[in-house]
């Protein structure tokens, strides 16, 4: 193992594992008390080298990391990869590519619903992790040989996962079902965090849309002081506080002062002008630009009985094709599937539909039957109106 600290041996380093087929990656970080995450380690390994890459060293120059991460002749391998690709992100606007996430791919291959890191190792390098480690403060140096022994374990076992996932989905046809997937997950836009879309992610049943103007700029304005001052965004304001001056805009800091989730003294604050001047925008947006929010209709009546059958199928093609539920749907779409045959949702797109939509659409018209025999739930296909061949059978 090889600790870098130094610009020129991560260059070297980095030269080296340009040539490899894959690298798989990790990465150690703090973020209880920021806004962006504090980059405190990152964890490479090639066939050969394993390298614990330093970023908090003076003398370390990342750039080469960065360009490892781009090259399109090596795959990156990550194990719930989502977080490790933010900062990658954060840091360099680099999105490494391209890219295999082990999670996904147990998912893909039948280990259930978001498969932890320990249990793949387990499973497919017989291997036993000591976590002991894991949420120790990485910031702080030097670093324990324990703390080593437990990062660089998350790199130089995932290389046995990443090998065995391979050779599941080579065998089972399924390397496209991963594909789609780590298209979604190289998607620059679900890394950039605007201030204009973080009212999205309040919770809030309001359709009102001058309260949702007040909200947007409120929400804006918070998360512009959040990055800027690199702090967690409750620091600036709770979500309930934007939600009461959304509620109830304030005009002036006398108002600010009255509101119960805007702590005592913040009206005499230097940010207090900001916050009402972002009040007051949203009170002067044109109404026709106001943000609108979809009202949620009930389902139609019946869809009920239609969504339990549909969820009947589904389990038993998961289980059929040893694959997770919690990656092939969600209620939201099932339910849309249920009442339209036409909806925009995954379901009806790509390895999901030949997995299930297709069949969901043909149990939805008639062409499946279910029945029970013994303990077996079965369906058949069925042909003017007669059942024809048993088409999939369930241990129920």
């Amino acid at each position: 193992m090889q600790i870098i600290t130094e610009s020129g041996d991560l260059k070297d380093a980095c030269d080296r594992l340009a040539t490899a087929d894959y690298v798989t990656v990790d990465t150690e970080f703090l973020r209880d008390s920021t806004f962006w995450p504090k980059l405190c380690l990152v964890q490479v390994a090639g066939p050969e080298d394993v390298l614990a890459i330093d970023p908090l060293s003076n003398n370390l120059d990342l750039g080469p990391l960065f360009e490892l991460m781009a090259n399109h002749d090596v795959l990156k391998v990550f194990h719930a990869a989502r977080q490790d690709i933010e900062i990658f992100y954060y840091l360099s606007k680099v999105i490494p590519e391209p890219l295999f996430d082990t999670q996904v791919a147990a998912m893909v291959c039948g280990f259930g619903d978001s498969v932890g890191y320990e249990t793949l190792v387990g499973k497919l390098a017989y291997a036993k992790l000591d976590k002991s480690s894991r949420f120790t403060d990485w910031s702080r140096r030097p670093l324990s040989d324990r703390q080593l022994t437990y990062a660089i374990g998350d790199v130089t076992h995932l290389r046995t996962v990443y090998e065995k996932l391979t050779a599941k989905l080579d065998h089972n046809g399924r390397t496209d079902w991963l594909n789609e997937e780590m298209a979604t997950l190289m998607n620059p836009a679900q890394y950039r965090m605007r201030p204009e879309d973080a009212w999205k992610r309040l919770k809030t049943k309001a359709t009102n849309r001058r309260f949702l103007g007040v909200l947007t700029e409120v929400a804006a304005w918070r998360e512009r002081e959040a990055q800027s001052r690199d702090v967690p965004r409750r620091r600036v304001l709770k979500d309930e506080a934007l939600t009461e001056l959304a509620g109830h805009p304030p005009k002036s800091g006398k108002d600010l002062d009255h509101m119960r989730g805007i702590h005592k003294g913040f009206s005499n604050s230097r940010f207090a002008k900001g916050l009402l001047e972002a009040v007051a925008a949203g009170m002067a947006i044109p109404e026709e630009q106001l943000p609108q929010v979809s009202k949620t209709r009930p389902p139609p009546r019946g869809i009920g009985p239609v969504m339990d059958l549909l969820k009947v199928l589904l389990k038993m093609k998961c289980e059929e094709e040893h694959v997770a539920q919690k990656l092939v749907y969600n209620n939201s779409d099932l339910e849309h599937l249920a009442a339209d045959d036409n909806a925009s949702i995954p379901l009806l797109s790509g390895w999901r539909y030949e997995l299930f939509g297709k069949d969901a659409l043909a149990l939805k018209h008639g062409q499946l039957a279910v029945a029970i025999e013994g303990r077996k739930i079965r369906f058949f296909t069925v042909n003017n109106g007669l059942a024809g061949n048993i088409d999939e059978d369930l241990a129920s």
